[in-house]
């Protein structure tokens, strides 16, 4: 595919956003990771219901499963992107990975994938999402309990 010098670097900018988010859901900062989204983003999950607002994206989604699980990375060797003519609106899809943990402390893979949309203001602006639905694959264990302390 033979990709315009704009396209790779909207690729490029979208590929170091979930660089960025991938490091902060593993640093459990969601203060900074807040900031990547608009308060009005609206996102759900693979059994979570929609919610609607960044403080309660962090409370009812965030808060209740990062603390749970360790090393998530979202495999940017995995991103398609589709973006708006006008450059300003983004629908990014991958895969990512993590490790889920069992009540016993035990170790799982914990794989999955995520659509997120972006917008941003004009060109020069930082790239904020607005919707995100990141769900596990089949087969994967739901719930997550925690690293051994």
């Amino acid at each position: 595919m033979n990709i315009s010098a704009t396209s790779k670097t909207d690729y490029n900018l979208i590929k170091i956003w979930f660089e960025n988010w991938g490091r902060l859901v593993s640093s459990l900062d969601f203060s900074s990771a807040a900031q990547m989204f608009e308060k009005d983003v609206v996102a759900f999950g693979t059994w979570m219901d929609t919610v609607e607002g960044v403080e309660n994206l962090i409370e009812s989604q965030w808060k209740s499963i990062w603390p749970t699980i360790k090393d998530l990375r979202f495999l940017t060797e995995t991103l398609q992107i589709h973006i708006s003519p006008d450059r300003l609106f983004a629908v990014a899809i991958l895969v990512w990975d993590s490790t889920g943990f069992e009540k016993n402390g035990s170790s799982y893979k914990r794989p999955g994938r995520a659509t997120v949309s972006l917008r941003r203001k004009n060109l020069n602006s930082s790239w904020k999402g607005t919707h995100t639905h990141l769900s596990l694959f089949r087969g994967v264990k739901q719930k997550s309990y925690g690293p051994p302390s």
